[in-house]
Formats: C-alpha cells, structure tokens, sequence
C-alpha cells in the first residue's frame, strides 16, 4: 500500500509543479480546523494548498493521512554530529525538519587550539558524548564561531540547524584556566565577550545559551565554567546581541539552592538588552514542583511589564534510561559487577549475570554507596520499565517499588528480571520530572501556556542516557491518539512542535502550511504511527555507542520539498542548511 503512495510522472511531460501532496488532511500548523486538500511544491517552496491543484512530476496520494508542517526542535544538542554525520538523527527519523543546537551554553566554539581537550571534557561530562568519539569525529577547522559556521555548513546534512553561541567556549576562549575555576570576568573580559557575541550574531548565530545548571559538570567532576558567571558578565554578553540587533538568549538555571531569584536574574539581563528569553522549566517533586510555579509567576510579571520570556517544556517525563547495555542501572557501583562483570562484552555479561550465583551476590546488599547517582538509582518508586510509547506515562502501580511491593521482594530483583528481558537489552525508565501526581498531568498544563514552548528533545545528547528526541511521535501518538484522560487536539498539537518553535526563534519561513514557505511538510499515517522502544547502536566514530530511537507511520518527510525520510527509511537526499539568524 505504501508503495502506491508514490507517483512519478513522465518526465517528458508538462507539469505545473515539481511535487504534489495530494487529498490529505491538513493540519496548517497554525491551530486553524483541519482541512482536506492538496500542497503543491516548486522549487523548494510551497506554491500552492487547495483542492484538484495541477500536475506534479512526483505525487504522493496522502488521501487519509496527515499532512503537517515539518516539526521544529528547538533544544538540541547536535554540535558533535554536525561535524561527523550527514543525518541528524533520531531527530530526522520523528518529523523533525529544523533544529537549533547549541544550548545550555557547551558547545565547540570559539575555541582555540590549546583548548579543545577542556571543551571535549566539557562536553563529556554535560552531554555524555565520550572524549574519544569527539576526538575522532570532530574536524576542528576552526577557531571563532564564524569559522564553526561555514565549518558545519560545508557538509551535507538531512535538515536544517541553526546554531547557538555557547557560553562555556566563550569563557574558556577569553578567561583560559581563570574559566575553569570559575573565576569572575574582569571588566576587560567582559569587553571582549560582548564583541564576541555581536560577531557571533552577525555570523548568523541564532542566539546566546547559556547554564549555571549544578548537574552540569566536566568529566573531571569540575562545574561548568558559565556556572557562577556573574550577572554583569551575563548582561554584557547580552548587550553584545543588542549591538548585532538579533539573537535568543536561552538558558537552564538549577543552581546549588535553587529559587526563583536565579530566573529574575535571567529576566534582568534580557530587559537590559531588550532580547527575547527563554529557559527550561519543569516539574519535580517536592520543593522544585512549588519553585516551577513560582517561575511561571514571575515570568507572567516580567512579560506583563514589556519582557518577552518563554518557558521549554516538555511533553513527558525527563529522566534517564537504565539499561546493561550502557553501563547505567542499579547495579553499576554493586562491588560484585564492578570488579567481575562492568568491562565484559554485552553478551557474556549477561550470560554470567543468568547463573544463579551471580545473581545471588548482586541481589545481596552492597552497603552505603559512593556512586554519584546512588540515591536515584535506589528511587524504585519512579522506576519503570520501558517497552513502548504509553510506558512515558505509566500507572503508579507498576512501579519497580509498587511490583516489589506486591509480590514480597527485593524492588533490585524486580529491576534484575526486567533488565535481563530481551537477552538483556531490557529498558529501565527513571521518571525525575513532570511526574510528581504519577500523570503527566502537570506537562499538559505547561503545553497549554501562552508562555511555553514544547522542546528539550535533546538530540545529540546524553547518548547513553537518554533518548527524548522522540517526544514529537509521542506527543501524537500519546497525547492525541492513545492517552486515557484529557487528550490534544490533532490541530492543537502539532501547532505546537511547528509555527509555535518556529515563531520564538523568528524562523519566518516555516512552521506553517501556506504558500511562500519553505516546504518542509510530514505525510503521517496517524493509525500505523508507532513508537518503538529505544535501543543502543555503535555508530558513533571510534564506533561509540548510543541510545536511539525508530517509528512507524512517516509515510515521507519533506525538506525544502526534496524527500529525506519514505516509509522510514532514510532516502539520502541531503537537502539541509545552515539557518542564520537575521535581525529583529
């Protein structure tokens, strides 16, 4: 049936358009009712959307399923990959047709030579991505951000990116060391940011990214260096995207205790340059969940007095992935896997990890941990396995503790059986977030804001972590189709992975279905699409690993009307740009 979708025509033949999405249901981006009707496609761009429109030389019969614009991830981590790879992926495999990386203030540039091992620890330790994959896979033909630029713009990608100057590389760049202990910026330091950034915006950097994130740390256990950067410094790197006239300022503020003086910090400096702001913003248990709402208070103040302040959101829980296969689970500090079974191959790991005697020394208590992440992995009530798309939003009831709890063992035995399921490929979901009333209650009532954006997939990230970059086949897969309780509109959902994203970084050329636009469309058959569980690849240089994550029901994905993904599968069309930032 899929194959019928497609239509070449002769190509001695007169056509009016180069491509037409013909009889599908058409939801524009904006949030306007869903209409039935043809897109029509020349060069690049959408010419036309309506009904019985003229020939294509390629057709694609889209009659019963949905036609969108492509979706915008603004969150994203793809620095590395835009260096060593042509796909940004998984992105691109979910309908994602533009991204801006760059955030949370790492990245690769500017950079000077002598400094590229501090940026690769940087890099390691915030993003997980390992040191010898970026020593191997990165070109490093570059220096100021410009040259990072027209470095990764030269190489042919899948979709569009545009690039946020990172904080961190500016630090390291001007201060050296006094960066990476966190000194203050002097006044000269300052002077010299601010002309960097104003370079930087003009080379066509989308914004500034920035964190004083206490999570975000080097491999050596070091803070970030933008950790403890002082307002002034924030303030004259903003002013630097005022004198260039253009630029976001994004950030992520979870400092040693936090409150929300650190987002009115945040408010100041964008109100003293007069640029547009946005921040992560999610919830958590406890103390923080009140802190989430006391931001959104705060951020309702500032734009009621002229800011221009958006909280990223995300549409499921953020957490991490728990998995043998990549070294993170409950039992990587266990004395037992430490010393016997941590550097073995996949296979014979678990092969030991199936005899009875191994088992039982791993089950037996290992005493007070010095593991980093000891106290969550033990958070068996938020817990879960991962088997498919509605395991984001499981009950309460199946729970690692909850499981534990009503058989009468161990919740480290429950978690050992489902880590063995599938030859040991068995997935673990640590739900830190937006989980605090066991629903996803609390993300739907972010979704809805005037004042948010959904984002944070995180793609080029936290490779063996996480894998969110998903989260837009989720957010119609779950929240339109599948969830028990209060569900999205179809047209209310996908207006927000499309002219809503696109609107807060002013990227006036896509996010919506209408004629002059760039045609980055998704043909998606809303009853085959599915999300499949995330698994680990090695094809990453120096053959590193990473989570990753495939679907079912991207009929294509379009962009700048060449088709990059048919059926799933990846057409190796490269039709992808650098987008630059312009005034305003």
């Amino acid at each position: 049936m899929a194959a019928r979708r497609w239509r070449r025509r002769v190509a001695t033949m007169a056509h009016e358009f180069d491509m037409v999405v013909r009889g599908g249901t058409i939801a524009d981006g904006t949030g306007s009712e869903l209409v039935e009707g043809d897109v029509a496609i020349r060069d690049g761009k959408i010419a036309a959307v309506g009904k019985g429109l003229g020939s294509g030389r390629e057709e694609i019969d889209a009659r019963g399923l949905l036609v969108t614009p492509g979706f915008v991830d603004v969150h994203t981590h793809y620095d590395g990959q835009l260096s060593w790879s042509e796909r940004l992926a998984p992105s691109s495999g979910h309908g994602v047709t533009s991204v801006v990386t760059g955030n949370c203030g790492v990245g690769f540039a500017p950079c000077r030579e002598g400094d590229r091992d501090k940026l690769m620890r940087l890099m390691e330790g915030v993003e997980d991505i390992p040191e010898i994959v970026m020593a191997e896979g990165l070109s490093w033909d570059w220096n100021s951000f410009g040259d990072f630029l027209q470095s990764v713009e030269k190489q042919p990608h899948d979709i569009d990116f545009a690039v946020m100057l990172p904080h961190s590389p500016v630090r390291v760049f001007v201060m050296g060391e006094r960066a990476v202990r966190l000194e203050a910026a002097t006044e000269a330091d300052r002077a010299q940011m601010r002309v960097i950034a104003k370079e930087a915006m003009l080379a066509g950097a989308a914004g500034f990214a920035t964190s004083r994130s206490l999570h975000h740390q080097a491999s050596d256990g070091g803070r970030i260096p933008s950790f403890a950067a002082e307002e002034a410094e924030l303030t004259q790197i903003a002013l630097g995207m005022a004198d260039a006239g253009r630029g976001q300022i994004q950030a992520i503020s979870t400092t040693q205790n936090p409150c929300v003086g650190d987002y009115e910090l945040l408010h100041r400096v964008a109100r003293e340059a007069g640029r547009p702001l946005s921040y992560t913003l999610q919830f958590a248990p406890g103390r923080r969940e009140g802190l989430a709402e006391d931001v959104l208070d705060a951020m309702v103040r500032e734009n009621a007095a002229g800011g221009n302040v958006k909280a990223q959101v995300f549409n499921r829980p953020s957490g991490v992935i728990l998995a043998l296969e990549t070294g993170f689970h409950p039992f990587m500090g266990h004395p037992k896997f430490v010393e016997h079974l941590a550097k073995l191959p996949h296979a014979e790991r678990v092969a030991a990890m199936r005899q009875p005697d191994v088992r039982a020394a791993l089950l037996k208590p290992m005493g007070a941990s010095t593991h980093p992440f000891a106290t969550l992995l033990a958070q068996f009530n938020l817990i879960f396995p991962l088997r498919g798309a509605s395991d984001y939003e499981p009950a309460a009831s199946t729970s690692i503790a909850a499981v534990a709890a009503a058989r009468g063992v161990s919740p480290y035995e429950v978690a050992y059986d489902l880590l063995m399921e599938n030859d040991g490929r068995g997935k673990l979901m640590v739900a830190t977030t937006n989980y605090g009333e066991g629903n996803l209650n609390s993300s739907l009532k972010m979704m809805r804001r005037d004042d948010t954006v959904l984002a944070l997939g995180d793609g080029g990230a936290h490779y063996g972590l996480i894998c969110d970059a998903s989260y837009t086949t989720f957010q119609l897969a779950h929240w339109v189709r599948d969830r028990k309780g209060e569900r999205l509109g179809l047209a209310e959902a996908v207006h927000m992975m499309t002219d809503q994203p696109a609107r807060l970084y002013s990227f006036r050329d896509r996010g919506r279905i209408a004629p002059g636009l760039k045609a980055d469309l998704n043909v998606i058959d809303m009853d085959r699409l599915t999300l499949h569980p995330p698994e680990v690849v090695s094809d990453l240089p120096a053959g590193g690993r990473r989570l990753t994550q495939t679907a079912d029901g991207y009929v294509a994905t379009l962009v700048s009307g060449r088709t990059i993904m048919r059926d799933g599968v990846d057409t190796g069309a490269r039709p992808g740009k650098l987008v630059r930032s312009v005034g305003g």
